[in-house]
């Protein structure tokens, strides 16, 4: 060893002497020794393999805390345009939050007694419903006698009672637990919107100071376009609500508001979502007629296409460009992976994906 002093002929290292009171120190270990490297990846599997399951266990908790990033950043244009207006961060973000919950809680308000009064309507029409199927001369009789739905009704009534209470439990438990995972998503929204400057910055100071300014740019127009990609899928959503409620108005189908608002709902799923709102509302069209089920059909084919030609190029297609291919494999995967929530938020992750891939892989690749 380099500066040490020798030691005598036969002098023996474990006996402490004047220069060193404690001993002489022994060779250093040779950490790249196969043991060593042995150890390390051994530590290294072990260490990822824990963190894998960790993020298994907490799978859901990390759901909502991304639900809750994804909701802040969406609501960020609104808040920037406040603070750009004179308000401060604080009351941009609390003005924001209580006008989305007051527009919400006007609109259930305004909503739940006409809601409540369809959903009576509904349970008072089934026994007639029940008559007409046993008349062979109607459509539903005809229906009926073909593939037997009385008896198939019957036998789904004459259920055990113990099957009929543990599926009323098992639904008043999925009700709480949505009421206690969205009040978990608000607050976390809420936390998230006032500190998303600071956790911008965070994240960028974390990116290597040479690669810091491409970084700020790739990542601020990625929340651009998750941002506008949220206010614009409400506004479609809105607008498919709205016109779905005049339709049935015109036609006269029962349970307008009931059916327009399941219609805005599930038009926020891409791709799927208007598909099955569109037939949920052609079942119940079918209790007017057939010919205003046909129309009901013919009507959303033509809302459908109005709203991937007009509406998504004009109110998303300007922030969000993805291809009509990527779209659907995107909400697929997000479906297999995390049901609702991963459809909903498909298409802004992609259309990061390629924005990294377009910016960051393609230009190495061509170097290369």
């Amino acid at each position: 060893m380099s500066g040490s002093v020798p030691l005598p002929e036969g002098a023996d290292p474990t006996v402490p002497s004047s220069d060193r009171p404690q001993g002489r120190p022994g060779r250093p270990f040779n950490w790249r020794s196969p043991f060593f490297i042995g150890v390390t990846a051994t530590a290294g599997v072990a260490v990822t393999y824990g963190a894998i399951h960790l993020a298994m266990l907490a799978g859901g908790v990390l759901v909502l805390i991304g639900l809750a990033l994804f909701l802040a950043v969406g609501m960020e244009p609104l808040v920037s345009w406040l603070v750009r207006h004179g308000f401060r961060r604080g009351w941009a973000v609390l003005t924001t939050v209580l006008l989305i919950l007051g527009v919400l809680g006007g609109f259930l308000a305004a909503a739940i007694p006409v809601i409540v009064h369809q959903g009576e309507q509904l349970a008072a029409d089934v026994p007639g419903w029940l008559q007409r199927a046993q008349d062979h001369q109607s459509w539903l009789g005809r229906l009926n006698d073909r593939f037997d739905l009385t008896a198939k009704a019957q036998t789904l009534l004459s259920d055990s009672g113990s099957t009929l209470v543990d599926g009323v439990v098992g639904i008043s438990r999925e009700v709480f637990s949505v009421v206690g995972d969205s009040l978990i998503v608000l607050v976390l929204t809420v936390y998230f919107l006032a500190d998303l400057p600071r956790l911008r910055a965070l994240a960028y100071r974390l990116v290597p100071g040479s690669r810091r300014p491409r970084a700020v740019l790739l990542g601020d127009d990625i929340m651009a376009k998750v941002g506008g990609y949220v206010l614009g899928n409400l506004v479609i959503s809105l607008v498919a609500g709205v016109l779905t409620f005049i339709w049935l108005i015109a036609w006269g189908v029962p349970y307008a508001l009931l059916l327009s608002i399941a219609v805005a709902l599930l038009d926020l799923i891409p791709v799927i979502g208007s598909t099955i709102a569109g037939a949920l509302v052609a079942l119940v069209a079918l209790t007017v007629s057939v010919p205003v089920a046909l129309a009901t059909v013919a009507y959303f084919v033509v809302y459908r296409l109005a709203e991937d030609y007009l509406l998504i190029p004009r109110i998303i297609g300007r922030t969000v460009h993805v291809p009509a291919m990527v779209t659907v494999v995107a909400v697929l995967i997000g479906g297999a992976l995390l049901g609702i929530v991963g459809a909903l938020v498909a298409i802004p992750i992609a259309a990061a994906v390629l924005l990294l891939v377009r910016e960051l892989l393609l230009p190495r690749l061509d170097r290369a």
